[in-house]
């Protein structure tokens, strides 16, 4: 069971995922689906249905970069330079279209991150990890590319033990509260 502090990072986690515009997919969706006449129910199902791997799945795929670099011991331009590699150059997690330069929930979510690491709630190496990509980023690309809200939400679900799938499933029960 999470204590207080866990459940608070868990939390927060949930509720910043909650937010969203009228430009997102899945929210597009849902109001063409309500335009169309259609209950409530199906209007989510519509949305819901739009998370996939380009919308909805960069939480999942942070997480797994994030275990990707811890499994080459953490050298991240090493680790950064594999995984464009195998999975092509988007950094999940990193970087946005529409929040520039920086998603205003992402530092916050790491506030959590640090306040919990000292309340001994978590580890901090997730948080630490997505620092020092966010670092080499920068060195790479001669510009910052900061963390955005996927990557901070994957930061949290890292730090609390959960597997890469779960950050998905996770974003989709937020963004159908929304």
């Amino acid at each position: 069971h999470p204590n207080e502090s866990q459940s608070k990072l868990f939390e927060a986690a949930l509720v910043s995922a909650v937010d969203h515009g009228p430009q997102s997919p899945s929210i597009a969706a849902a109001r063409m689906a309500v335009t169309c006449g259609l209950p409530l129910n199906n209007a989510m199902a519509s949305a819901v249905n739009m998370l996939g791997d380009v919308h909805g799945g960069a939480g999942e795929q942070a997480v797994e970069l994030f275990h990707f670099v811890m499994a080459y011991d953490g050298d991240v331009p090493e680790a950064l330079n594999a995984w464009a590699n195998e999975r092509g150059k988007i950094i999940p997690g990193y970087g946005h279209r529409f929040h520039k330069p920086t998603d205003p929930r992402a530092p916050r979510l790491m506030e959590l991150v640090d306040q919990a690491v000292a309340q001994d709630a978590c580890e901090g190496k997730f948080s630490q990890i997505a620092q020092q990509i966010e670092i080499v980023l920068c060195e790479q690309k001669g510009a910052p590319i900061p963390m955005n809200i996927d990557g901070a939400t994957a930061v949290i679900y890292a730090e609390l033990g959960f597997a890469p799938p779960l950050a998905r499933g996770l974003f989709c029960l937020s963004r159908s509260v929304g």
